[in-house]
This record gives structure tokens, sequence and C-alpha cells, in this order.
């Protein structure tokens, strides 16, 4: 089934499968056929002395020869075709895939288990299937028409090729065995070299700020180490191809040598027959020497596509419904007794009975400690996750009964990681609307304070950002990801922690922009500092995924226990970090 699925996706190319495949029995035909002609040129012209038979089957040999060169190369190229464009498709089609995976479904495989699978799996698919059509193909025909050649010349010689053949057999199919399960060890370790390497660049500040770097060079070590152990003794054991080949080849060329004296002697072979078929002897070993490398090359190639097929063949958790609707009415938005797990059936919930309700265009803060549910419960408003029990209402209707497509752009997240893409920050902005005009996105970074900074930049809005955001600091990052969800024009806005990284005056500028530009859109502002909530129409506070208090800024302050506490930490015990006690 997992060989099935990787070989699905060759899809146009496979007609230059097919061309490679028949090219390939072509040229073999015309290997088969020289040695037959040689033993006629020895036997009919040579020894007979008869110079026009040399003549004709010399011309018929150059021919065949020329025409087995024309067919080869014309096999190679549809070879390397086929596969080049088996390893595009692969890719695609895994990207593809990964584009409708919903967070469940991308929490099952690590990104650098991804990025494996996308090079380094990809490129030993391609390479086995281009040997698989041509060299697995070229080699059990070589093998089986040399063997019928044989058994033409001399049936009896012909049973101790046989032997050769049973006894590589049962040592390559043992080797097989072992392997296949080795190169799956095998490509688990690169997942964990590829994190090892993705873990130390991505924050490579911090390890650098700490003074890490004999620690992560050391991790590193360990990581590599552990990789070339289990090559060391995969590739030990298909090591044994080689001396076994050898016994095969040496045991067949004495038993030629030795029987065919005899039969020459005998009068029942002649010196023609007996030239041919060592030739064929030699074709039918050196058939099975590359039929041994496929094996290798498969037993790594397995391993390769069972990890591929598990991407291809996963499905995503969020399906569409049959009949979507397309149209958010307003920004209404209600839990009705919601019970949420990342991993269904485990027990442990992140959230638990939660039963709310939040009118169209109210401001709502979140609060609560860490873990507490926070991000869960806005990432099932967009329908980042489905709900294990209960029910999530967008504008009056189940966000499982809208076209995702849809719900997503009327609910505009700013997620608690920020990430910016390479390109201008305009070409960033966009990802909100495409069709945004200039003045439209400088009207959003108004409303995110973003302006403040742009504005100073040599090339305002076509500066360049580079990949991830790197030459901009934490929080301008965040208020140009807000005035990129602002371009959406959002029925709900939803702002996980995303101004943690700016000072409270610019905290507060934002949320009175918000006020006067977007009074009809439904705010979510989850906050670990009051002074970003306390001016909400209500605030939830979480503990344990359960709603611990709902009400204003004055009645959490009199009847909530857990608000009092966080209050009094943040203003009574001196502040906010950049404001005055």
């Amino acid at each position: 089934m997992t060989v099935k699925t990787v070989l699905h996706q060759l899809g146009r190319f496979k007609r230059d499968a097919i061309f490679c495949v028949v090219l390939t029995t072509l040229e073999v035909a015309m290997e088969i056929l020289l040695p037959f002609i040689t033993a006629i040129i020895i036997d009919r012209g040579l020894e007979a002395a008869d110079l026009s038979v040399v003549y004709r089957c010399g011309a018929l040999m150059v021919g065949m020869a020329f025409l087995s060169l024309i067919f080869g190369t014309s096999a190679g190229r549809f070879a390397v075709r086929a596969s080049s464009g088996l390893a595009a498709n692969l890719r695609q089609g895994i990207y593809d895939n990964i584009q409708t995976f919903s967070f469940s479904n991308i929490d099952k495989f690590s990104v650098p288990g991804l990025v494996t699978r996308m090079t380094t799996d990809i490129t030993n698919v391609q390479n086995a299937f281009m040997m698989v059509i041509r060299v697995a193909v070229r080699s059990p025909l070589t093998l089986v028409f040399s063997y019928v050649m044989c058994l033409i010349i001399s049936p009896k010689l012909s049973l101790t090729f046989l032997i050769a053949v049973v006894f590589l057999v049962a040592v390559l199919g043992s080797i097989m065995a072992v392997t296949i399960r080795l190169f799956n060890q095998v490509f688990r370790k690169y997942d964990d070299l590829n994190a090892s390497v993705q873990e130390n660049v991505s924050a490579i500040r911090v390890v650098k700020a700490f003074v890490r770097e004999d620690y992560e060079n050391a991790r590193f070590s360990k990581a590599s180490q552990n990789l070339c152990r289990m090559f060391v003794k995969a590739e030990g054991l298909l090591a044994f191809n080689n001396p076994a080949m050898m016994v095969a080849v040496y045991f067949c060329i004495i038993m030629v040598s030795w029987m065919g004296a005899q039969f020459i002697v005998g009068g029942t072979m002649t010196s023609g027959d007996l030239t041919s078929l060592f030739s064929y002897v030699m074709s039918l070993l050196m058939s099975l020497m590359m039929l041994s490398m496929v094996v290798v090359m498969l037993s790594m190639s397995m391993a390769s596509i069972r990890r591929i097929s598990e991407v291809l063949q996963e499905t995503p958790d969020l399906k569409e419904p049959a009949h979507p609707v397309t149209e958010v009415a307003d920004g209404s938005v209600d839990f009705d007794h919601v019970t949420f797990s990342y991993k269904h059936g485990s027990g442990k919930n992140a959230l638990t009975d939660i039963d709310l309700h939040i009118k169209s265009g109210e401001t709502i803060g979140i609060i609560g400690g860490t873990g507490c549910g926070k991000s869960s419960l806005v990432n099932l408003i967009c329908r980042l996750y489905d709900v294990d029990q209960g029910t999530v209402r967008v504008g009056g209707t189940d966000v499982r009964d809208y076209d995702m497509e849809a719900l997503r752009n009327q609910v505009a997240v700013v997620l608690q990681k920020n990430t910016l893409f390479s390109g201008t920050i305009l070409e960033n902005l966009r990802w909100g609307n495409p069709d945004a005009t200039e003045e439209e996105c400088a009207e959003a970074c108004r409303a995110a304070c973003a302006d403040e900074f742009i504005d100073r930049l040599s090339d305002g809005y076509h500066t360049r950002i580079e990949r991830g955001g790197s030459n901009v600091s934490g929080g301008q990052k965040q208020r140009l990801c807000i005035a990129r969800a602002l371009l959406k024009k959002p029925k709900v806005l939803i702002l996980d922690d995303s101004t943690s990284a700016v000072d409270t005056a610019t905290d507060a500028k934002i949320r009175q922009a918000f006020a006067k530009k977007i009074p009809g859109t439904t705010k979510i502002i989850i906050a670990q500092r009051v002074s970003s909530v306390q001016d909400a129409d209500r605030i939830l506070v979480l503990e344990n995924g359960r709603i611990n208090g709902f009400g204003t800024h004055e009645e959490l302050l009199a009847t909530n226990a857990i608000y009092q506490e966080i209050y009094e930490s943040q203003v009574e015990g001196g502040g906010d970090f950049d404001q005055p006690a």
C-alpha cells in the first residue's frame, strides 16, 4: 500500500517510465544476441575459413551494437525524466497535503521530520526508482535471457548457474530483511539530527547569550555519532553482498572451464559455444551483481517510502461540511459547554465545560496563569481544532458548518508566535488582503501604531523584511502582525498576547485606535498585564481550563480572588515594567 501510494504520484511521467522499460528490453535483446553471433563467426567463419560469414556477421554485430547504444541512451533519458518527475510530484504532493493539515495533524509530525521527508527521503526514492525502471528491468531480463541461451547451448552446464542464483537469492534476501529494519531506525536518527540543527540555528542568540556553544556542540555530536553508528551497522551488513557475489562468480567460472573443456574433448560442444557460454555466464553474473545493488538501494528506500506515505496518507482531522455556510452574520461568539483536549480520549482536558457568550462588537479580555487554556480557547473560535464536546458558534452558526476559508477570513488571529515572511513590509501586510492599496496598508499600520517606526525607515513600506523578521524588533514585529490582521477587516479580531513586547503607552494607543477604527468588530485580547484588559467591556479569568470569573474590571476586583491577586502583584506591587509605580 505504501509503495502504491508513492507510485501514484508519477502522474504524467508514467509514460516516460513505460518508454524506459520498453527501450531497456530492446537494449537487452540486442546485447543477448551478440555472443550468439560471435559463436557463429568462430564456428562457421574462422574454423571453416569462410570470410564472407565473418564479414556478414561482423556487420550485423556492429549494427546491433549501434542499436543497443541508441536504445540504452534513450532509456537512460526517459529514466531520468521519470525519476525526477516522481521526486517533483512527491515534493508537491507532500507540500500540498501539509497545507490541508489541521493543527492536530501537524502535531503528529515534527518540523525536522517533515523536512527530512521532503529532502533526504525523496532523494532516496528518486534514486531507487531510477534504478528500478533501468537496472531492475535490465538485470532480470539479462539474467533470464542469458540463462535461456545457456540452456540452449548446454542444459547440463546450466544447472551449475541455477545453484549460484539460489545461493545469491538466499544471501541477499537475508541481508535485505535485516537492513530494512535498520534503515527505519537510521531515518529516525536523521530527524533527531535535523531537530538539533534547527533548534540551535533558530535560537543561536540565546545559545551565545548563555555561552552554551560547547553544550550544543556536544549535543549535536551525540546525534551525529548515533547516526554514524547506525549507518556503519547497516552498511556493514550490506558489505556481505560483494563477497557473496564473488563466491558465485568464481564458482561459475571454475565449473564452466572444467566441464566445458570436458565437453569439447568429448565432442558435445564447440569452441564457439564455449566462448559464447562464457559471455552469457558473465552477463548472468553481472546482472546478479547489479540486482544486489538494487537490493541495497531498495533496502534504504523502503524506509523512506514508508515515511513519505505516512504524510501522503494522512487525512485532515477537520472536514469541510457537505453544505458549507459562506457568510458570517456578525461577530458574536458562543461557547456552549465546551470541553476540549489535544489528544482525544486521553482524559487530559485543555478546556472543561466552557459556557461563554460574547456579543458582537464587545471587547473581551482574557487573563490567567500560564497553561490555563487561554490560547486553546481562541484556537477553537477560528476552528484550528475541533471540540470534543459542546458547540462553538460564531455569528450564531456552529463553526463546523462554515466553509473554513470563509470563517478564517472573518476571524483574524494574531498568534502568540508572530511570524513575518521574507519580502517587503508591504508584501507582508498584504497577507491580510492581497488587493489592499498602499494607503489601506498605511491606515492599518496607523491603527496598530506601526507607522511610528516604518516612517523612520529609508525605504518605508518597501523596506525588506529578512526571513523570520530577524531585522525588526519583537515589538515592531507584533505591530506589523496586528496591522496585517486588521487589513482583513474581520468581524472577530483575536490578539493572543500580541502586545507583550510593546510598552504600555503604545499598547494603550493600539486599544484606543481599535475603539475608534473598528467599533463593530468583536475584539478578544489575551494578555498577561492587567493594564491591557482592564478597559475591556468584560474580562474572562481562566484557571486550569475552567472559567473562574467573568465580568467587568470593577466586578472582578470585588469578587474574584485570582484577578485580585494578579492586580495587586502588578499594580500595587510596583506596576508594569515600563510604568512608574
